[in-house]
């Protein structure tokens, strides 16, 4: 890299320069953070693919290289999900620089990309569930050969416990995405009316009822866990923590997970289990949207094929003649 030359999300800062990636990336900050970092990241790669070959400018860009930048992406093995977010970054991006008058026409106006899913929602069988839910233990207890540890240190991992078991029952109880519950802040808690206020995609707040249990193991963790766990530097507002004090992450929740399933399980197959025992239950696909926060029916429907695969299986395994 020559002598001076700055890099910005690892490409020089004279090929980004012409891109406005940083205009860009400001006028996303109406978007959820977590999609605002892929986009971002999406748009860096494609900049310094296109640079290699010769293309410094977004009106350089010709739909013929974009269908050629997919594919490419299919090529180096990326999965399906991950190609058609990558497009969706590009068409946000193109349709930015038209209304911008950086380019005169949009490249990706009929960009298309592979489906996003190919494989129908992993849901947990009932027994998995009642193991995730119900079978984190006593807290604190000791290896065996191992001395008891000392009072402090028990309550904190009693505390931790039961922060464990919110965090479980709320994924299920509400079918909020990860990102929402490490999100969530006290604010967002109407235990006496059993509902929970979330931030989700868009930055759309949504009230989503939650059962008696979960209401019952949150008010435990607010009140009783929660002050043994924080520190000085905890944000005030939230309401699940990690044991450095600061607001819980996804990797955080993600080993909660594993560390009470019996089977290797992703936290959002929570929020899938959710939504199909609802429609299992008889539940109005349009109110199942609504708690799931989908902004379109098509979204919710996977699930009603979740709900048919689940009949006939049983059916099979049941029916004396099937």
């Amino acid at each position: 890299m020559p002598r001076g030359t700055a890099t910005v999300g690892g490409v020089e800062e004279a090929v980004c320069a012409p891109w406005q990636l940083e205009e860009f990336d400001r006028w996303l900050g109406a978007r959820a953070p977590a999609t605002r970092r892929a986009y971002r990241s999406d748009l860096d790669a494609f900049v310094e693919w296109s640079a290699r070959g010769g293309c410094r400018a977004p009106g350089a860009v010709s739909r013929v290289l974009l269908r050629r930048y997919l594919a490419y992406l299919a090529t180096r093995g990326y999965a399906r999900a991950s190609v058609a977010r990558k497009a969706a970054a590009l068409r946000a991006y193109f349709g930015w620089c038209r209304r911008r008058g950086l380019i005169a026409e949009d490249p990706s106006g009929r960009l298309t990309a592979p489906s996003a899913t190919g494989r129908l929602p992993s849901v947990l069988s009932h027994g998995e569930l009642a193991v995730l839910l119900d079978g984190g233990g006593e807290a604190g207890q000791p290896a065996p050969g191992r001395p008891p540890p000392n009072p402090q240190r028990r309550a904190v991992a009693e505390a931790f416990a039961l922060q464990d078991d919110a965090v479980v029952e709320l994924l299920y109880a509400a079918g909020i995405r990860v990102a929402e519950l490490c999100g969530l802040d006290r604010g967002g808690l109407d235990l006496d009316a059993g509902f929970v206020t979330v931030l989700g995609k868009g930055s759309k707040e949504r009230r989503v009822p939650v059962h008696d249990r979960a209401v019952a193991v949150l008010r435990q963790w607010v009140h009783e866990g929660r002050p043994l766990v924080a520190g000085p530097q905890t944000p005030p507002q939230a309401v699940f923590l990690n044991r450095r004090g600061n607001r819980l992450g996804p990797r955080d929740v993600r080993r909660i997970v594993d560390r009470r399933s019996p089977v290797p399980t992703h936290p959002h197959a929570l929020r899938h289990t959710m939504a199909t025992h609802l429609l299992d239950g008889g539940a109005d696909l349009r109110v199942v949207q609504e708690m799931l926060g989908h902004a379109s029916l098509r979204t919710t429907q996977i699930y009603t094929h979740v709900s048919r695969e689940r009949l006939v299986e049983i059916y099979s395994g049941t029916h004396p003649r099937a």
